[in-house]
């Protein structure tokens, strides 16, 4: 029963906190670029300014990033009668559910009396926001081999939180439109399917409120495991962080793969509401994306125990990117039929959870691998490479598509009918060719460099243990 609930409240807790990210770096920019800065004429106020927010988050999100080793070694060396990684799962949700809310405000109309003030304002609010949520994603996660050594039991609860996780990034996509008509309506007086930035803050309220619910869940329902080997930790000072890192090297060689394949999938996940809109024109369509994304995922998740175990994660990795690759070819040839491009996404969202977990059991597994070759243990801070990644990931993607958006020109009120065919070929570009490259030189790198198996893992493990039972039989022979 207790492994019941720590998965179930593991998962509740992904479900809101993968909700969350999606919301900070999917949805986030397209409310730039679509309503924050829109005057009452339905034109851009300032177009440089959608410029201005863009580079801002971007550069934000990279210097934040190179702090994430440090967020780890600090909730490595956090010792509290609730453990490690709670005190910054429920700080994090907490300071960063605000924040959240207050960046999909204009603040009380700065953007068209003060812009500058704005800009001054939005810099401070985002990098609570963004830091915040980096203490809340690293500890999360970094939670997860607190839980089991071994790599059977790992498997099972990533799965179960990764299914979670899939309903909260899916759930978005499902509910972003209803949610922002209906506050619209509700709160603006407007009519059928208008969208208004009171729409878009409504929606990131209630997001913030199923991060915190969900951080509140897993704080209450998991536990951290007790064993002799989590206890060979020893205090991480900063200027040890990158040689524990680099030292890894099946870390090192992890974290190449899947930074390629992070960038090329946000990339692309980010411009598929943009493909609605402006290519396809039936912005209405959008919500079946989330329910396509949703059915998928799940069956993807549910899945990925019986992949592994057939052929090996590193194939469940390489095959799922095979089939990536297939959707970029035909979305390429989906054209404006709504029906093909749910089709070519669908293989997107079929191949992401897999990649997903396969990275993440991996890393799991390289704290292990860290130990014995470093000689002490370092959860979190091994942990912190694949937030990092992501985040990193979509650091450049909030940039690359926002470049890419306005050089299509996809602003404002322009609808389908506004973009030309150079237009559409630009956005394709940054959409479908760019990504696919990342994604193939991905899987070459994981198929050639990535040695660390299941059956290694399981080795590891053996003579961890032998290790330390050994040590303990001495020490208490000493006594």
């Amino acid at each position: 029963m207790h492994k019941v609930r720590q998965s179930v409240t593991y998962a509740l807790g992904a479900f809101g906190h993968d909700a969350f990210y999606a919301a900070l770096t999917t949805y986030f920019i397209a409310f730039v670029t679509s309503q924050l800065f829109e005057g009452s004429d339905g034109k851009q106020v300032n177009a440089w300014l959608i410029g201005a927010i863009t580079t801002m988050v971007v550069v934000i999100r990279i210097v934040e990033i190179a702090f994430d080793p440090f967020i780890g070694a600090l909730i490595d060396n956090t010792q509290t009668r609730w453990g490690k990684f709670k005190p910054w799962i429920m700080g994090g949700a907490i300071v960063s559910s605000l924040a959240l809310v207050a960046i999909f405000s204009n603040f009380f109309g700065l953007t068209v009396s003060h812009p500058n003030l704005y800009l001054f304002v939005f810099a401070i609010v985002f990098i609570i926001a963004d830091f915040s949520y980096s203490a809340l994603d690293v500890a999360f996660w970094g939670l997860l081999p607190s839980l089991s050594l071994k790599s059977s039991d790992r498997t099972s609860i990533g799965t179960v939180a990764r299914f979670g996780s899939t309903l909260g990034h899916t759930s978005v996509a499902i509910v972003l439109v209803p949610i922002n008509v209906w506050v619209s309506q509700w709160l603006m007086g407007t009519t059928g399917d208008t969208e208004t930035r009171a729409g878009w803050l409504g929606f990131a309220i209630i997001i913030a409120a199923l991060s915190l619910i969900g951080a509140l869940l897993t704080c209450w329902g998991t536990e951290e495991g007790k064993s002799p080997v989590r206890k060979n930790v020893k205090k991480t000072s900063f200027k040890d962080i990158f040689g524990i890192l680099g030292r890894n090297d099946q870390l090192m060689w992890l974290a190449g793969a899947y930074f390629l394949f992070a960038l090329g999938f946000a990339i692309t996940n980010s411009m598929v509401v943009y493909y609605f809109h402006y290519v396809l024109g039936h912005p209405e369509e959008y919500s079946m994306v989330g329910i396509v994304e949703a059915i998928l995922g799940v069956i993807a998740v549910v899945s990925f125990p019986s992949l592994q175990r057939l052929i090996t994660r590193k194939w469940v990795y390489v095959s799922s990117i095979c089939v990536m690759v297939v959707g970029y070819i035909l979305y390429n040839f989906s054209g404006d039929s709504a029906v093909m491009s749910l089709v070519s996404t669908g293989l997107f969202y079929v191949a992401q959870p897999l990649v997903f977990l396969a990275t993440l059991m991996t890393i799991s597994d390289c704290v292990e691998y860290g130990q014995l070759r470093n000689g002490t243990r370092n959860e979190s801070v091994t942990l912190t490479v694949r937030p990092l990644l992501d985040k990193l990931g979509g650091a450049f993607s909030n940039g690359i598509v926002g470049v890419a958006a306005v050089g299509a020109g996809m602003t404002g009120a322009a609808t389908a009918a506004d973009i030309t065919a150079s237009g559409v070929m630009h956005f394709k570009m940054f959409m479908l060719y760019i990504p696919m490259v990342l994604v193939i030189v991905s899987a070459i790198i994981f198929a050639l460099k990535i040695t660390l198996t299941e059956k290694k893992h399981d080795e590891i493990v053996r003579k961890l243990e032998e290790e330390f039972d050994s040590d303990a039989a001495v020490e208490n022979a000493d006594r």
